[in-house]
């Protein structure tokens, strides 16, 4: 479960930031009517800022890729090493989160 919500938010985050970066290209086609130095210069600083951009973004996704893998990997390694004192983890959180639940 823990695996689908983070690879959920993985996904949305990417999603957001295309979207933005998508919008921002509009932005730069509806420039090309601007004449001027000022609207060549600023085009072009808005071009540069896209792909560095894009290049961050790719960078961002594949390290957030790796970690996430590394990360499920990790407990999966643990849970199936260890799970009597998994079950006992989960248990003592379950048991403080519905404590915290029934003060409210």
């Amino acid at each position: 479960m823990a695996r689908v919500n983070a690879q959920t938010a993985q996904e949305i985050l990417m999603a957001d930031f295309q979207t933005l970066v998508a919008d921002a290209e509009k932005l730069l086609a509806h420039t090309a009517t601007l004449a001027g130095d000022q609207a060549d210069e600023l085009r072009d600083q808005i071009n540069e800022s896209l792909q560095q951009a894009r290049e961050t973004l790719k960078l961002t996704e594949e390290s957030l890729r790796e970690r996430g893998n590394a990360a499920m990997t990790a407990t999966e390694d643990y849970v199936q090493s260890n799970p009597w004192q998994s079950v006992g983890i989960a248990a003592g959180v379950g048991f403080l989160l519905g404590l915290l639940a029934t003060r409210r």
